[in-house]
């Protein structure tokens, strides 16, 4: 039977580094897994022009091909997509073409002339994310068309999301969620001390800075908890803005942003956390909550529906964008240290029952065969 053949972009890079997201820990889990199952996947990084030094051309088995982009947001995707096209079609990289974003859809168009097979991952409802300018909004609606009718499959990673795709364009597509298992690969502890961190004496934030992720609230609710824990943000914005710059214009020293944390030392922060919250406005099926729910972590998060699915009754809820409601419920879960461990416990044997990287990986692997 001829090797299965899937070459995959729409992430940033693999490993993550600066400016990485949700769907490039995404990648790093699955990717790996398939080369395991023989499995032949061919990953495009996206490198910045900004002297960053030559990078690895394998992970785990991935054949890794590092393509250079713009530093302009939102079209640094689209160049960087571009590229990653013609790359598959002149050197034939992959049979299957597994497309992350439906923003990306546009290229499923010239991908399917040449004769691939397309799956797309699609991860939310892009054009409602207010990180976006009016005319990539209206890029992104216009995409969902595109996503919806042209590629062979398209996997959703959220039930919502997928159930409004299938009302719309009167089609059914696929369910596959994220996974939430954390192996380390040693249990080196350095970065509580370079960050001056003592275990479960800190609140913890890991994303993007950007409106979606709801720091605008989780700040100044923090700033009026009385308490002696800190608030540890890590990430920044993926492309200089004002937003990003805003965030940071605290004064209290509590709060502190390290930068992008990556790898184990994010395993390390996240299991020796007091609690970790997220605060989006949106989101697709959260990796993050799921990495957290796996190892047993204390969670306080938004009311989104989407984050709802995955914590249930497991977790402190806040009013989205209350930042008065937010205040409350973290002085809650420092009043009630035995209350949070125990939803934690719960959520994390939950967690591991239906949120499996192998079944997910099975899931992806029938999927592209068919």
């Amino acid at each position: 039977m001829k090797k299965l053949r899937i070459a995959a972009f729409g992430f940033r890079s693999i490993p993550p580094e600066d400016g990485s997201a949700g769907s490039d820990k995404f990648a790093m889990e699955l990717y790996p897994r398939l080369v395991k199952q023989n499995i032949e996947v061919t990953a495009y990084n996206r490198i910045y022009n900004k002297g960053i030094p030559k990078r690895n051309d394998s992970f785990q088995g991935v054949k890794l091909v590092n393509i250079k982009t713009v530093q302009t947001s939102g079209f640094d995707t689209f160049v960087h997509s571009i590229k990653t096209t013609f790359h598959i079609i002149f050197f034939n990289t992959g049979d299957v073409v597994h497309i992350h974003n439906g923003g990306n859809s546009i290229f499923a168009l010239i991908l399917r002339i040449f004769g691939k097979k397309i799956v797309i991952s699609q991860d939310g409802i892009d054009w409602k994310r207010d990180k976006w300018q009016w005319y990539a909004k209206f890029y992104l609606f216009l995409s969902a068309f595109i996503t919806a009718y042209i590629p062979h499959k398209v996997v959703f990673d959220n039930i919502f999301s997928k159930s409004l795709f299938e009302k719309k364009f009167k089609k059914q597509f696929d369910y596959v969620p994220y996974g939430c298992e954390v192996k380390l690969e040693k249990e080196d502890e350095s970065i509580l001390d370079s960050l001056k961190l003592k275990k479960g004496e800190y609140f913890l934030f890991v994303g993007r800075f950007i409106p979606d992720k709801g720091l605008q609230y989780l700040i100044p609710a923090f700033e009026k908890v009385e308490t002696t824990k800190k608030l540890i943000l890590v990430g920044n914005s993926p492309n200089a803005s004002a937003f990003g710059q805003k965030i940071k214009n605290t004064i209290d020293e509590r709060i502190i942003f390290p930068g992008y944390i990556y790898g184990d030392d994010t395993t390390i922060l996240m299991k020796n956390a007091y609690a970790y919250i997220q605060p989006s406005d949106i989101e697709g099926l959260s990796p993050v909550i799921l990495t957290i729910m796996g190892l047993g972590v204390p969670l306080i998060c938004s009311d989104i529906k989407e984050n709802l699915f995955l914590v249930q009754q497991d977790a402190i809820i806040f009013k989205k964008s209350s930042i008065s409601d937010l205040t409350e419920k973290i002085e809650f879960a420092l009043k009630n240290p035995l209350k949070i461990k125990e939803l934690a416990k719960n959520a994390q044997a939950r967690a591991l029952q239906h949120f499996s990287w192998e079944k997910i990986t099975d899931n992806y692997i029938k999927i592209f065969s068919e």
